[in-house]
């Protein structure tokens, strides 16, 4: 059929081209306008697929392009935070590829900053707008008025609601990893220090350690100690596990930052980690290998999700109004010292918990 008949009554789209192409939607837009390399027999099928359907950039996209500044902002909770830098660095280095800039800004954790930071940038003209929101209620109504004006992705926190897209990782299969790996270790209670439920990868990582101890036959010595998602958090609520009256078998942090002043409060204190208690972290930031021990942590794919993050921008400034797409990446364990030696016979002189009461 020819596209006279085929496309009768319809201007074909974007999604058109890369069905006939059988490439994604960011393949035809990379191949048609030249934002990163593709290959030149994806080029040359794309072409001729847009050519056969009588494809034209809608007026929405041109629009877009016409008014871009090639500018993308992007907003962190904390640039201190190594997980959240690698991410920023993820996003520079992919937008660089295709000669356009970042515009970095942390909210603090602080909802009123957040939003302070969310005007300033709308108002440099961005692009588009890559978020790790603060809040998971409170960040909700700035950033639906920011996603009216510029395409908006969410990035590892999300709040509900908003019709953006977002990309992050499962954190039920990331917790699962930590927890499995700690059951098969033999360990038998655990204790989880995190971050309060103000941030949606707080809540949900609570959520799925709620979910898995007792199916995994672990036992928590006392109700999660909630807190924010820093070293300096994780040094206080260890203290205080330390100098209780139990002492788990491991201890299980909401994210690296948490696991290191964990590791530093036990050193200060004199247990040995993991032979006294095992520690695992979640992120895989660059300070776990050589931590001391080095440690056992969920591995989230940094690049892959600054990759997909702008990918879904360029989409959503090509298609102008769409469906909004969650993206959920898989992590992955990384088992190593805190976790990785034999637990021997002896526990030393700490105090240990036994639920049993023997």
């Amino acid at each position: 059929m020819d596209k006279e008949n085929l496309w009768a009554g319809r201007t074909p789209t974007i999604r058109d081209v890369a069905v006939r192409a059988g490439v994604s939607i960011a393949t035809v837009s990379r191949a048609l306008h030249g934002s990163r390399p593709v290959r030149p027999d994806l080029v040359v099928k794309v072409q001729a697929a847009a050519e056969e359907l009588g494809y034209r950039r809608n007026a929405l996209a041109q629009g877009l392009r016409l008014q871009s500044s090639s500018t993308i902002g992007m907003i962190v909770p904390s640039i201190a935070n190594p997980f959240f830098a690698a991410c920023a660095e993820g996003v520079e280095e992919e937008l660089q590829r295709s000669g356009r800039t970042l515009l970095l800004s942390a909210s603090g954790n602080d909802p009123d900053l957040e939003s302070r930071r969310l005007q300033e940038l709308v108002e440099r003209r961005i692009d588009g707008l890559i978020i790790v929101p603060c809040d998971l209620k409170r960040s909700r109504a700035v950033l639906a008025a920011v996603a009216e004006r510029v395409p908006v992705v969410q990035l590892d926190r999300r709040v509900d609601h908003l019709d953006s897209d977002w990309i992050g990782v499962d954190d039920e299969v990331g917790v699962h990893l930590v927890l499995a790996h700690l059951a098969e270790r033999g360990v038998g209670t655990v204790q989880f220090i995190s971050a309060r439920t103000d941030s949606s990868t707080a809540k949900r990582r609570l959520k799925a350690f709620r979910a898995f101890i007792g199916r995994l036959h672990l036992r928590s010595i006392a109700d999660p100690a909630l807190g924010e998602f820093t070293s300096e958090w994780g040094r206080e609520a260890s203290n205080r596990l330390l100098t209780g009256d139990a002492l788990p078998d491991a201890v299980v942090c909401g994210d690296d930052a948490i696991a290191f002043g964990v590791l530093q409060s036990c050193h200060e204190a004199g247990a040995r980690v993991p032979s006294d208690l095992m520690v695992t972290g979640y992120d895989d930031v660059w300070f776990s290998a050589v931590a001391h021990p080095p440690l056992t942590t969920v591995r989230q794919p940094t690049a892959d999700l600054a990759r997909v993050s702008i990918e879904l921008l360029d989409r959503t400034r090509e298609l102008g109004a769409h469906v909004a797409e969650h993206v959920t990446l898989q992590p992955s364990l990384v088992v190593r010292a805190s976790t990785g030696i034999a637990r021997p016979p002896g526990r030393g002189p700490l105090r240990r918990h036994h639920p049993s009461g023997e």
